[in-house]
């Protein structure tokens, strides 16, 4: 038996087949090979179009048949990963009503912290676990004020994954996982908040049936599977945000455990069994893959929007022709600290864990006579390292203290000097693995599909590829140091 796994990112949809026994990847494919556009109709706004995610969804699991690694009659279930906190919005015919507004937007800001004052300090943290803030719920109040008509015409809305799946089976669910990263979940009372849906007067229809992340979330129709090659009938068994579903592909499961990512954005995902909260709601909860209301698995997530996205900007301004690896290296040529220069990599919408701020990235200490394009590099990295050790000290605040931080080597943590500074930084060691959203979406499926009896048993074949120790914390913490104050003097 073969699992299909989609990862609905930001910049691009990757898919991966995996064999259901030996948990092997048979094949991968990305569609576009560039990355897709982020659409800014005025300046803190973030949008894509979902019928954009569904034509290169359909497109990369052509791409990959096309590598005649395996016969797509074998795929017996398929997994869904996404990026969280999207807003999609369909009519009555399943029609998209306007592009999504994505995790990056910052518009719903000032309505969440109304929103917070409103419900109540106190009564949000305890129940909701966060400030309604910028995440889903908000943005849908966003519309309900500025787009009436829109909303008047809304029959269901989703996050990312519910609609690709929606796309698929004509079937429309979500989870309380789901629920919970949009801020319309009451962990108190295991129900969908009254306190969110009555403040802000939203209909009860708009909330798709709630199952279980592992699940039956509809079956494939005939005629998509037509068109993909596929059989007719298959399941949906498992949809997730992309920050849980990455801690599921790295075994992330159980109190204690923390995996990261480094994307367009940055993460570090820790698990809880308690219900625990930020006092500034600068790190956020939600319920994990493996929650239920028996055996509560929270995961702790710390995010900052302006890490892979900085790296690319810089590769793009000042050497679009080289590679992002060709980059690293001439990063490397340049000393700890980049001869003076910092970054402060805060240039993607409101920072949650710098109280929803809007900061933008500061270069600082340029000297025109010193500093080339590979200490340029250099500073961004270490910045953007700077900013996760910043945001870890609030996790760690908050009672959690990683001893070892897992990350699929991909993305940021391809590079040999990001990974340096951070574990020096953080002063946390990192296992790395070779393993990537697409993946874990599709041994979610075999999970959710019953071909494994539990989520330990899917990841018998997970080993580390490498762990990189911290031996050079002297010499980053005075780039640290520096660093955060210059963060500081800018939020006083």
């Amino acid at each position: 038996m073969l699992l299909l796994g989609i990862d609905v990112g930001t910049s691009s949809i990757k898919v991966s087949v995996v064999d259901a026994q030996t948990q092997q990847c048979k094949a991968s494919a990305q569609y576009p090979e560039t990355e897709s556009p982020i659409l800014s109709p005025q300046p803190g706004w973030a949008e894509q179009s979902p019928e954009m995610w569904w034509e290169h969804v359909q497109l990369a699991i052509k791409k990959a048949h096309a590598t005649d690694n395996y016969n797509p009659a074998n795929i017996g279930a398929i997994g869904i990963s996404y990026q969280m906190h999207g807003l999609v919005m369909v009519d009555d015919n399943q029609q998209v009503l306007r592009n999504s507004i994505i995790w990056c937007d910052s518009r719903a800001v000032e309505i969440g912290e109304k929103a917070f004052k409103a419900i109540g300090k106190k009564q949000s943290l305890s129940h909701l676990l966060n400030s309604p803030g910028n995440f889903t719920a908000s943005k849908l109040a966003w519309v309900k004020e500025e787009e009436p008509d829109t909303y008047k015409k809304a029959m269901r809305i989703m996050l990312p994954g519910d609609f690709i799946a929606m796309k698929m089976t004509g079937e429309i669910t979500t989870s309380i996982s789901a629920l919970s990263e949009g801020i319309f979940w009451d962990f108190k009372k295991d129900r969908i908040s009254k306190d969110v849906m009555e403040y802000y007067g939203f209909d009860d229809k708009l909330i798709p049936t709630v199952q279980d992340v592992f699940s039956d979330h509809g079956r494939l129709k005939e005629s998509i599977a037509a068109s993909l090659s596929l059989k007719a009938g298959i399941p949906v068994t498992y949809k997730a945000g992309d920050q849980p579903n990455n801690a599921l592909s790295l075994n992330v499961l159980e109190p204690g455990e923390v995996a990261a990512t480094a994307g367009t954005s940055g993460v570090i995902y820790g698990v809880s069994s308690e219900l625990t909260y930020d006092p500034e709601s600068r790190v956020n909860t939600f319920a994990h893959v493996n929650y239920t209301n028996d055996e509560k698995r929270l995961g702790v997530l710390l995010c900052i929007n302006g890490t892979g996205i900085l790296n690319r900007w810089v590769k793009n301004i000042f050497t679009p022709a080289i590679s992002y690896s060709q980059m690293n290296s001439e990063a490397s040529k340049v000393p700890i600290g980049a001869d003076g220069l910092r970054v402060l990599p805060f240039g993607n919408g409101a920072e949650r864990m710098l109280n929803n701020q809007i900061i933008g990235v500061h270069f600082h200490h340029i000297d025109l006579n010193l500093h080339s394009q590979a200490h340029l590099f250099r500073a961004a990295q270490e910045g953007i390292a700077c900013a996760f050790r910043y945001g870890l000290d609030i996790m760690r605040e908050n009672g959690m203290n990683p001893q070892v931080i897992r990350a699929g080597k991909a993305n940021l943590f391809l590079s040999d000097l990001f990974v340096e500074a951070f574990v020096n930084t953080t002063h946390v060691p990192v296992e790395l693995y070779n393993c990537d959203g697409s993946v874990g979406a599709a041994i979610g499926a075999g999970i959710g599909a019953g071909v494994y009896k539990t989520p330990k048993e899917a990841f018998t074949q997970v080993k580390p590829l490498t762990v990189i120790e911290p031996t050079k914390k002297k010499e980053y913490k005075a780039v640290y140091e520096e660093w955060k104050g210059l963060l500081d003097n800018i939020l006083d």
